[in-house]
């Protein structure tokens, strides 16, 4: 079983050693430069993430929930329209993209940023964190950064190689179909946890670089997270659940807000600033 299940890594890894080797972005001051293989194209993913964000748009539209507070609706744009721009210190097309930002009306605390540039912030965050600026522009800046890295189409394409070896492991040893449907589940604790913890690390030194540049004290990514840490009771915020804060994340927030925050005194002596 043991030896089995060597296999089948090899042979995911073997797959997935054919794919496309990416830069999506580049180190900047924040040093993400970790190669990424694809074996699905941007434009699949991005013509997909904007289907699913008309639907997620349409369904709030008809309950009511699409950007039913002018305010904040311009609020988040405002911050949005400050972070675009300087996305292109890391990836140089991404100023470029179909940004598109709405604020939904719910309770969860969550916000999210589709492949391509498709935000979401929740009222559910605001109304519960009471974010400042800078707060928000950590987690929306967090986002994009998973958007950058293009985080759902690496993991997409890990799936589909996964999905290849088990077709070849059981071609191979003729595994009965029951026992080969476990062996994704294996390979996504070896493969896939640590791409996530991964992925985390590398959104929050983009996000982070990302709200520096743009002229928000990036002090405001701990704060957020400290404020996230308050919330919880029975149910966790949604982002809390996804994004687990731990001391070790606190600690290297705060040795990434030491590299970025030259960028952030250059921001504010230019003008840009936005304070805390």
């Amino acid at each position: 079983m043991l030896m089995r299940s060597f296999v089948l890594a090899a042979a995911a890894f073997a797959v997935l050693a054919g794919c496309q080797t990416v830069d999506t972005t580049k180190s900047s001051a924040v040093g993400v430069d970790r190669k990424q293989r694809f074996l699905v194209s941007s434009e699949q993913v991005n013509a997909s993430a904007e289907e699913a964000y008309k639907q997620v748009l349409a369904d709030a539209q008809k309950k009511g929930a699409l950007d039913r507070d002018a305010a904040t609706t311009q609020r988040i744009k405002t911050i949005v329209g400050r972070l675009t721009p300087v996305t292109g210190a890391l990836r140089p097309d991404a100023p470029g993209w179909k940004w598109e930002t709405h604020v939904l009306t719910s309770k969860e605390v969550n916000a999210w940023c589709m492949p391509g540039g498709k935000i979401a912030v929740y009222t559910g965050l605001i109304d519960t964190l009471q974010p400042s600026d800078a707060e928000l522009a950590a987690v929306i800046g967090h986002e994009m950064g998973h958007a950058l890295r293009e985080h759902s189409r690496e993991q997409m394409s890990q799936q589909l190689g996964e999905q290849a070896a088990v077709g070849v492991i059981g071609a191979i040893f003729n595994v009965p179909q029951a026992a080969v449907d476990l062996a994704p589940q294996v390979l996504d604790l070896t493969v896939n946890l640590p791409h996530s913890r991964q992925d985390e690390t590398e959104a929050d030194k983009v996000g982070t670089e990302l709200m520096a540049r743009a002229g928000y004290d990036p002090h405001a990514a701990l704060s957020l997270w400290e404020k996230m840490q308050k919330v919880g009771g029975g149910q966790p915020p949604k982002l809390l659940a996804t994004h687990p804060p731990t001391a070790d994340r606190f600690k290297d927030l705060q040795a990434i807000i030491d590299k970025v925050d030259p960028l952030y005194q250059a921001a504010k002596g230019s003008g840009a600033s936005a304070g805390k």
